[in-house]
């Protein structure tokens, strides 16, 4: 039988990367053994391991690891400062597994700074800072979130709901909806400053070690929170906050401001928190603005973080917006509605996809449209927006006919096209030849005959209702 180079690949993957039986067991003797407290110095190096419950082991088992680099190369993602993109992650770890493993174990391994990228806060001129590490990095990381992970599970509020296994925003809206069908009508909106930014390290290590008795594990968490982050070239330490960007990222901000959900629920508060966006439920004005002076008192000189006081507020809940949403009652009922800001979003969005100025092809434009419209209706589709969406689809529609018009530009151009798509002669001369503006064309009889509902369907643009209705048949 003929072997494939593919095959003689993987083959050598199993064996360097996956490892066998025989080596595990004589890692594991050399590996054996206990070892005093841990103690991390001010330069980042753990000089003695307590390991307590073998965590590192679990967490560098080639099994783990394995699904760590599924996990990776599925979400894909950019390159970090070394340059290696996430296909060359198999090769790489084939040919240095055992060295990579061997620095890991024996505490020499140093995480290579995470790469500074921006992106458009909520839509916005503001910027949000992502740091990216390296793709060897994002499987390290990987592999520790999904052992820590279920340690932490436990522990975690039913009261939380962002970056946790099967709970989502949907549910944290249903929850905070029948809190207020409860008649807790007025709410703490808590802003977090820059919350991944600020984090501060002592504290964060604090509370991993109450959990994590392994000393090497800390160790390694503490090394990527103090890896630094390249900027136009020049590296820049990190002496506070967590990176966003890296698959620990998430879990440890979640560790974080579990110290909060504690105090919430001993306190017999009733709250929904997604990752750092807090909603405190009350039923007096009064007693929401107790609370906010203690959660805001407990943030700042317990968990050493900066709470917006310009945007935390007390409001009554039809005026706030949480995770998008907001609500509004009706006949006794507590119904959801998207928050106006969250619609503006949703049609500066559609404004600029069906630019002209944009640079999107014919075939590429509802490609985009298609992916943002899915997109948006899955997450805003347990609101009441079907008359919303009528109205948002007449004016896709005239958007997406008023960029053909100016496509076609010359008399001749728009002649040709109309009488192709079914417009009489006299009619299409008539048009061809009009000095009105795009936008007033875009919306008269002729653009609606030729370039009807069903023309644009038919050259695969969607539209919001037909999607909402698909998803909620």
């Amino acid at each position: 039988m003929k072997v494939t180079n593919e095959e003689i690949k993987y083959s050598q993957l199993q064996t360097n990367f996956e490892g066998s039986r025989q080596e595990d067991s004589a890692e594991h003797e050399s590996n054996a053994g206990a070892y005093a407290s841990s103690k991390i110095t001010e330069n980042n190096i753990t000089n003695e391991f307590v390991v307590n419950d073998r965590l590192l082991e679990k967490i560098m088992d080639k099994g783990n690891v394995r699904v760590a680099l599924k996990r990776v190369i599925s979400n894909k993602g950019s390159y970090g400062v070394d340059g290696m993109k996430v296909d060359e992650l198999r090769a790489y770890l084939n040919e240095n597994w055992t060295t990579l493993k061997q620095s890991v174990m024996d505490g020499k391994f140093r995480p290579n700074p995470a790469r500074r990228v921006e992106i458009p806060k909520d839509g916005g001129v503001k910027k949000r800072k992502l740091g990216i590490p390296t793709t060897v990095d994002r499987v390290i990381q990987q592999a520790i979130a999904q052992i820590l992970s279920p340690m932490y599970e436990v522990q975690f509020s039913d009261s939380s709901y962002g970056f946790r296994p099967n709970r989502s925003a949907h549910q944290a809206i249903w929850n905070c909806q029948q809190y207020i069908q409860e008649g807790y009508n007025y709410a703490v909106d808590m802003d977090l400053e820059k919350y991944f930014d600020t984090i501060d390290h002592s504290k964060l290590i604090e509370i991993l070690s109450r959990t994590i008795k392994d000393g090497r594990v800390i160790s390694l968490i503490h090394k990527y929170l103090r890896a630094g982050v390249i900027i136009g070239g020049a590296f820049e330490e990190t002496f506070e906050g967590v990176m966003q960007g890296g698959p620990l990222s998430p879990l440890l901000g979640n560790v974080m401001l579990n110290e909060l959900d504690k105090v919430l629920e001993a306190r017999g508060h009733r709250f929904a928190r997604y990752a750092d966006d807090l909603m405190i439920y009350c039923k007096s004005k009064r007693s929401a603005m107790r609370i906010m002076d203690n959660t805001i008192l407990f943030v700042e000189k317990k968990l050493f973080l900066k709470v917006n006081r310009e945007k935390t507020k007390v409001d009554l809940v039809w005026k706030l917006k949480f995770l998008g949403f907001s609500f509004y009652k009706t006949k006794g009922e507590v119904r959801v509605r998207i928050h106006p800001k969250s619609i503006i979003k949703m049609r500066a969005r559609v404004k600029v996809l069906t630019g002209r100025s944009y640079g999107l092809s014919n075939e590429e434009r509802p490609i985009k449209l298609r992916l943002f419209i899915m997109g948006w209706i899955n997450y805003f589709k347990i609101a009441d927006i079907k008359s919303l969406l009528k109205t948002v689809d007449q004016w896709m529609r005239r958007r997406i006919r008023m960029v053909y018009w100016k496509q076609w530009k010359r008399v001749r151009t728009k002649f040709s096209q109309l009488i192709s798509l079914g417009i009489e002669k006299s009619k299409a001369l008539e048009f061809a030849n009009t000095r009105k503006g795009y936008w007033r064309i875009s919306n008269s009889p002729i653009m609606s005959r030729s370039l009807t509902n069903n023309t644009l369907k038919k050259r695969n643009y969607i539209f919001f209702s037909d999607y909402y209705n698909h998803v909620n048949p």
